[in-house]
This record gives structure tokens, C-alpha cells and sequence, in this order.
């Protein structure tokens, strides 16, 4: 049974189109990925499942209620950790709960028993009667992540749980979600973290300027690479080394960014010296090689012909020229 279907789900702002026509589903019970860049549109996606943001066009229903004309009822079948913190900082981690749970009706026991089962959950126990402004930022998240669980969602939104987290945080983050699969929650978590997605998604979406260019297991978007991963650092001379190794039968894919040559082959290290000569031929230089076994960031280069990070930078330029041109019309 599917939790969440989405149809041909669109959503612009001005002339901006943020999310493009996307369709899946999500299983009961699943982890679903949504695995791009930011400004991709994962965040808008998840407001528009989450009634924050009414869609342009398209469909959609969340725990079996329409998006559009069931508002209410999907609001209440849902939990959600957004982004931005949206926490009290001046309030301690239990009156948190407290005060959400109550928003939920929920009657001064169950409060008290979901509230200590949520603490539990999330190892927060000891640290529930601290003010939240003096827990650290895997805490604050941990504490976002119960509080979504309080009014037990069938489903369950995290927008980039372990934004801005260090490696060590994020990955206790991660040992606390797959604690929620036991709950029989379903979950669809955004993330621009490639090793997130790996580790976490039952199946993953790349999306890519609003549209889904993927979607599958995490396995199965690797192995559509045919094999081992080599890239190659080249001179500027390298048309010739393209073409004479799109000519090989045991290359499945080659593409070229920047200085940078990456082909997928079977058994890619006993490759490297057939490699070498047919660059030594083409008269191109490499200046270094390196193999590795397929892996997201790959398949997200194969798809999009630019790594996340790339996107990221891309996206801080048209930023900051946003800013230097409000800075001239404002003088």
C-alpha cells in the first residue's frame, strides 16, 4: 500500500518553475530519498505534501487524503523536522513536547506517556528538564526529530535533519532514524549528503532543477553505471582520447567535465594500462587516475553533468548577483 502518490505535481513562483511535473509513490513503511542540490526543489516538494504550499498544477495524496481538499486531515496524519530549527529556545526539552502535543489535543496522560516514550527514543531523558538554548545542535536535532513523533504521523517529513551537523552528530542523526522504521513510520527524507542517501533510503530521487531525472534503490542507480568508476585528470588535448575510447567494447559509459574524463568499465583496475596506451596514442596526457566502485555522486554527475557541490556553487553565485543588483537599484 502506498503512503504518499504524487502526479504530475508543479509548483512556480512567478516565472520561476521550483518543482516540474514529478510523479512517485512511497510505500507504507518506506524511507523514501529526495537526493539533489539546493534550490533542486526537495524543500518546495515537501511544502506542498505538507499543505504548507498550494501546488500550481498536478496531484497529490499523503496517508491516503488529497493534498488540496483534504488539508486538515492530511495536517493531522503527519509529522514534520523542517529545515530551520522551530524550536523554543527559552522552554526546556520536555515543555517543548508539552506544548506541541497539546496543539495535537492529546489529554494530560497520554501527553505524559508519549512524551517519556518520544525522550526515550531520542536519548534526550537526562536533558529533558534543560533549557534547549543550552543544548548542542545533534540535540536540538534529536529533540525535532521526537517532537515530530509525538502525535504518532503515519508519515513523517525530515528536511535536511543533519544540515549544518558535524560528520560524528550526523551520523549518531542517522543510527535515530533507522531507529523510526521499527515504528512503522514512513518517511521521505531531503538531503544534498550523498553518503546520507546511501546509507539511510530504501529507495532515492534525484532531482535536478525540479525535475526527477532517477529513481530507484540506492544499488540499483549505482549498478545502472555498468561497473567500476575511473576518472582521469587529461591534458586539454583529449577529443581524440574520447573518441578512441568510446570505440572500446568493454567501456559502457564515458563523459568529460572540466579537465576531467570518467568512465565506467568492468573490472576497472585491470583496465588502467589498456587506458594508458590508448592516451599515449591519442597523444593526451594524464595527470592522475583514480577508481572507484560506483557511487551516487557518480550517478548524480552521469544524469546531470555536474556534481551537487558544483550546483551548490552555482546556485551561491546567482545568489550573490541577486544581492549586488538589489544593492544597485537601492543605491
Amino acid at each position: 500500500m502506498d503512503s504518499i502518490v504524487v502526479e504530475k505535481l508543479t509548483k512556480k513562483f512567478g516565472d520561476f518553475t521550483a518543482v516540474n511535473g514529478i510523479s512517485f509513490s512511497v510505500r507504507s513503511g518506506e524511507l523514501f530519498g529526495l537526493l539533489g542540490p539546493n534550490g533542486a526543489g526537495k524543500t518546495t516538494t515537501i511544502n506542498m505534501l505538507s499543505t504548507l504550499l498550494e501546488p500550481t498544477s498536478g496531484r497529490g495524496k499523503v496517508a491516503g487524503f488529497d493534498i488540496h481538499e483534504k488539508r486538515d486531515d492530511v495536517r493531522k496524519n503527519i509529522g514534520i523536522v523542517f529545515q530551520e530549527p522551530a524550536l523554543d529556545g527559552e522552554l526546556t526539552g520536555r515543555e517543548n513536547l508539552e506544548f506541541h502535543a497539546m496543539m495535537y489535543g492529546m489529554d494530560k496522560k497520554e501527553r505524559r506517556n508519549k512524551i517519556n516514550e518520544v525522550l526515550k527514543i531520542v536519548e534526550l531523558g537526562d536533558r529533558a528538564d534543560v533549557v534547549v538554548n543550552n543544548y548542542s545542535g545533534g540535540m536540538k536535532r534529536r529533540l525535532e526529530i521526537g517532537r515530530g513523533l509525538i502525535h504518532k504521523p503515519k508519515v513523517l517529513f525530515l528536511d535536511e535533519p543533519t544540515l549544518g551537523l558535524d560528520a560524528q552528530t550526523r551520523r549518531r542523526i542517522w543510527e535515530y532514524i533507522r531507529k523510526l522504521r521499527d515504528f512503522g513510520v514512513t518517511i521521505i527524507l531531503t538531503t544534498h549528503y550523498m553518503e546520507e542517501a546511501d546509507s539511510l533510503c530504501d529507495r532515492v530521487a534525484i532531482i535536478d532543477r525540479g525535475k526527477i531525472v532517477a529513481l530507484d534503490t540506492p544499488e540499483k542507480l549505482k549498478d545502472m553505471l555498468g561497473g567500476d568508476a575511473i576518472s582521469l585528470e587529461v591534458g586539454k588535448r583529449c577529443s581524440g582520447f574520447i573518441k578512441e575510447l568510446e570505440k572500446q567494447k568493454w567501456v559502457k559509459t564515458v563523459k568529460k567535465h572540466d579537465s576531467t574524463v570518467t568512465l565506467t568499465t568492468e573490472t576497472g583496475e585491470k583496465k588502467i594500462p589498456e587506458i594508458f596506451r590508448i592516451a599515449q596514442k591519442a597523444k593526451t596526457e594524464i595527470e592522475s587516475v583514480k577508481l572507484h566502485k560506483p557511487s551516487l555522486e557518480n550517478v548524480y554527475l552521469h544524469f546531470t553533468g555536474k556534481t551537487i557541490r558544483e550546483h551548490e556553487l552555482g546556485q551561491r553565485d546567482k545568489n550573490k548577483a541577486m544581492m549586488a543588483r538589489r544593492r544597485r537599484f537601492h543605491g
